[in-house]
């Protein structure tokens, strides 16, 4: 079938030289100097022709692939009433993320961040019985999140494009089924796609559930870090790492014994007036969940997570305790909290505060520090949580190599939400026992313009975007070097390679400079460039590869019988 020849003469592009000033990655200054993208306003980015096929080509595979395991598109409103959200709790939950609005009835509404309440509701309309199941549903459909500092261009937008899909069965084994599809599914995507990614144990977070796995693109430009074992096949967010709890025999540790500490508020004032390292000590960190003081424990010398904290506690709010909290409280001496002794107060601690382990801690008193303080002998952990900032180097959980850390961003998540929605909405089916049965889900997102923008993090040069063949917005960018002739055999080989399928953009512009169309073909990215130059009267062409950058003079008809294929 015959395919497209854009002329860039009609195009309506216009190129950039110098990166936007605004502009702090890679994807953000290529995609707006190439004409791309073009900002409207903060988080909101308008797509241009160049890069609406680029787009459409990114939603086309994942179309494609998801058509393949039986999924079934539909498509939902963004405009969304308050009800559903409200009954599952996410109303509250989202918090300022969430853009809510009212219409001129004052009626509550939503732009959709995600669709888990409407794709049950939906499911719950049009499926009774359990011969209506399995069933895969999806959409390809922008998203909504009022960021508060949207960054870094499409990479985090208060509009962004999504495929969502949703899984419904009657039992877990086939939800595990449709999580294997899926995960199936997103590794033929990614891979058709180029991209470079990684698969890593995540936390479920605000969806619920429980299994989760992300899909991470190694980028620099990404806003997650992730945990990668170089010795076995361990992936992790470092928000989903856990250290093993390893309880020691802490019984030839001496007794607790308190020392005066004065003007020791922090760990690394305690640590040198003691001569100790700050390994040796335990930070105390206090938070209030719904108003509730809670104290979590760290060794002295690791930082607290708050992701992981937040998502422990959620969707209960977590913020630290101020200054009025300690003035209302005798038990509580800022800068010398121990756990021993607190009342009142539930204290967590990392699993390296593990049973038996001996600390320097706070004695609860100004200016006094107390020192063999063992977990388990003179204080009680009520709960275990992983909570510290993961360190290149911390062991990893399967073999006990150190870990290395990278950047990524996150392109896809997958979830095993089990029945948290079913039950808000008391989602059954009859059973082949005539009986009700409660339906299980699944969730899996991919993040469309987010592929977008790692592929450009992931492929590009110094002067400009390399498009893998797959996504490219044509296949071969034609340039006319300059003169009559030259424009000529332009046309007529686009012509040609267009009536054999190839999608050809053909640089056809009269009065720009050969050195500009070069450039431009560079910041494009297009997989082939075909020069008509200097040797058009001999019926010669030059082509390049945009990757490698190597080139070879052939024949026209030699060159279209190459590119073809």
């Amino acid at each position: 079938m015959a395919a497209q020849v854009q002329r860039m003469s009609r195009l309506m592009v216009k190129t950039l030289r110098d990166d936007p000033a605004d502009a702090e990655v890679l994807s953000h200054k290529l995609l707006v100097r190439g004409g791309f993208v073009r900002r409207t306003a903060a988080g909101v980015w308008s797509w241009l022709p160049l890069g609406k096929k680029v787009l459409a080509n990114v939603e086309r595979i994942v179309r494609e692939e998801m058509d393949a395991i039986g999924a079934q598109e539909v498509l939902l409103p963004a405009l969304l009433p308050k009800e559903p959200y409200e009954a599952t709790g996410r109303w509250e939950e989202y918090g300022a993320e969430l853009f809510r609005l009212n219409d001129r009835k004052g009626g509550d509404y939503l732009l959709g961040p995600t669709h888990e309440e409407i794709f049950t509701l939906l499911v719950k309309d049009q499926c009774t019985s359990y011969k209506d199941l399995p069933v895969i549903l999806y959409q390809i459909q922008n998203k909504y999140r009022d960021e508060a500092r949207p960054r870094a261009g499409i990479l985090r937008g208060r509009e962004f494009t999504m495929k969502d899909s949703y899984s419904f069965d009657t039992a877990d084994e086939g939800l595990s089924e449709s999580y294997a599809l899926h995960r199936a599914a997103y590794q033929r995507i990614f891979e058709r796609l180029g991209l470079d990614y990684r698969i890593c144990a995540a936390t479920a977070g605000a969806m619920g559930g429980s299994k989760s796995e992300e899909f991470l693109a190694p980028a620099a430009a990404g806003e997650d870090t992730f945990a990668d074992c170089p010795n076995c096949e361990y992936a992790a967010n470092t928000e989903a790492v856990n250290f093993e709890l390893k309880p020691v025999d802490g019984s030839a540790v001496p007794a607790l014994e308190e020392l005066a500490t004065p003007d020791t508020p922090t760990i690394e004032t305690l640590a040198d007036f003691l001569d100790v390292p700050a390994s040796a000590t335990l930070k105390n960190l206090l938070v209030k969940v719904d108003g509730e003081i809670v104290g979590i424990g760290v060794p002295g010398d690791r930082e607290v997570d708050m992701d992981k904290v937040e998502a422990h506690f959620a969707p209960a709010p977590v913020e630290l305790v101020a200054a009025e909290d300690f003035e209302t409280r005798d038990d509580l001496v800022k800068g010398y909290v121990g756990p021993q002794g607190l009342e009142k107060v539930r204290f967590l601690a990392d699993p390296r505060i593990a049973p038996g382990t001996a600390w320097i801690t706070g004695a609860n008193k100004a200016g006094v520090h107390a020192k063999n303080v063992v977990a388990g002998r003179d204080f009680e952990v009520d709960e275990y949580v992983d909570v510290v900032v993961v360190q290149e180097g911390d062991p990893c959980p399967n073999c006990g190599t150190g870990l290395k850390l990278d950047r990524a961003i996150e392109i896809g998540h997958i979830f095993q939400l089990g029945r948290k929605y079913a039950d808000a909405f008391q989602l059954d089916v009859l059973g082949q026992n005539g009986k009700p049965v409660r339906v299980t889900m699944g969730s899996y997102g991919i993040g469309v313009t987010r592929a977008v923008a790692a592929l450009a993090e992931q492929h590009a040069d110094d002067k400009g975007l390399v498009w893998p063949k797959e996504v490219a917005p044509a296949d071969v960018h034609v340039v006319a070097a300059g003169k009559a002739a030259q424009t000529e055999l332009a046309l007529s080989v686009s012509e040609q390679l267009a009536e054999a399928g190839v999608r050809v953009l053909v640089d056809d512009r009269a009065g720009v400079s050969p050195g500009v169309k070069f450039t431009d073909a560079e910041l494009f990215g297009v997989p082939t460039i075909l020069v008509a130059g200097r040797r058009t009267a001999e019926g010669v062409v030059e082509l390049k590869d945009r990757r490698t950058g190597e080139r070879e003079e052939l024949p026209v008809a030699e060159a279209i019988a190459k590119i073809v294929g």
